[in-house]
């Protein structure tokens, strides 16, 4: 007797297994997420020197690593003797007709520019202008007090706004308080001037005293 192995038939899939097919592959297809192109931001400037193959210019005028006149000669001239030298060409005039390039180490030179430019900033001050007030009756060690502080803001390089209050019948007397900004004046000229000279606002006499510039 012989046994067959019985045949499994597909069942046939009709019009509502294909729509419904469909829906799934549309349903997927919305809820993929889309691929976006990345924002294309503008490219850093390059604001330094051009240098080696970035030099664009047909001749240069070309300056040797020693500070010789070498001539005028082709960028590609010039690469080749600072790869010979193993510097770099970098394009130091580039408003010259032709351009200027020397042979340099052109990563030593970034960096004493970095650091020149640091130095530079940390010289840079934005001045204030100090309040030291006095009275026309200061005694000598409350002047002696404010004065420090009149010369120590002159050292920082700040400006000094002396003033001086007067009361009442003190009013009377303005001639004490233009002599005591006169010894003011007289006690700091090794380290400022007077910028503007003592005058009235309201029952205040003012004067403001500058740093001198540094040697």
């Amino acid at each position: 007797m012989t046994l067959r192995t019985p045949i499994c038939r597909l069942k046939h899939r009709g019009p509502k297994f294909i729509v419904q097919n469909r829906i799934l592959l549309e349903n997927n297809r919305r809820n993929k997420p889309i691929a976006r192109r990345p924002h294309n931001a503008p490219p850093t400037r390059d604001t330094g020197p051009r240098v080696n193959a970035k030099i664009r210019s047909n001749e240069i005028r070309l300056i040797g690593a020693d500070g010789d006149n070498v001539g005028v000669v082709t960028p590609a001239r010039g690469m080749q003797l600072a790869e010979e030298a193993g510097l770099d060409l970098v394009e130091i005039s580039p408003n010259a007709n032709p351009p200027v390039c020397k042979i340099m180490d052109f990563g030593k030179f970034k960096y004493e520019q970095q650091k020149r430019e640091s130095e530079a900033r940390k010289k840079q001050k934005i001045i204030e202008i100090k309040e030291v007030k006095f009275r026309p009756n200061t005694d000598t060690h409350d002047y002696e007090v404010k004065m420090r502080n009149v010369i120590k803001f002159l050292e920082n390089g700040d400006k000094v706004k002396v003033t001086l209050r007067f009361r009442g019948r003190e009013m009377a007397h303005l001639n004490l308080g233009r002599e005591l900004l006169e010894r003011v004046a007289e006690d700091v000229k090794e380290l400022g001037k007077v910028e503007n000279m003592p005058k009235m606002e309201g029952r205040q006499m003012i004067m403001l005293v500058g740093p001198l510039p540094q040697k």
